[in-house]
């Protein structure tokens, strides 16, 4: 049973910064593809980026050019480095393996002034 567990949210100014981690425990995760999702307040959860075993990325239109996913397979981890934040960037941040239905509690990510 793979349960992520998100962290590294916040409160950050409009054009900060934040890095996001999600451990994922068993066995399969050097092997699985890892995407990071948000839901923002009234919206639908939306795919934010993902990254293969093999390190390929995609990244949402949105995320481009400013967001940044990574994996350390040592540590069963998978981070969201996000720069040049905005304010439509506020969501609640949750991670995922690709092929699970196991879903963690998320990280809050509030860009505000």
């Amino acid at each position: 049973q793979v349960q992520p567990v998100e962290s590294g949210g916040g409160l950050v100014q409009p054009g900060g910064s934040l890095r996001l981690s999600c451990a994922a425990s068993g066995s399969m995760f050097s092997v699985s593809t890892m995407g990071w999702y948000r839901r923002a307040p009234g919206k639908q959860l939306e795919l934010v980026a993902h990254i293969t075993s093999l390190g390929s990325t995609y990244y949402a239109d949105t995320a481009k050019g400013r967001f940044t996913i990574s994996r350390d397979d040592a540590k069963n981890t998978v981070y969201l480095q996000m720069d040049r934040l905005k304010p439509e960037d506020t969501a609640v941040y949750y991670c995922n393996m690709y092929g699970t239905t196991s879903w963690g509690q998320g990280t809050q990510v509030t860009v505000s002034s």
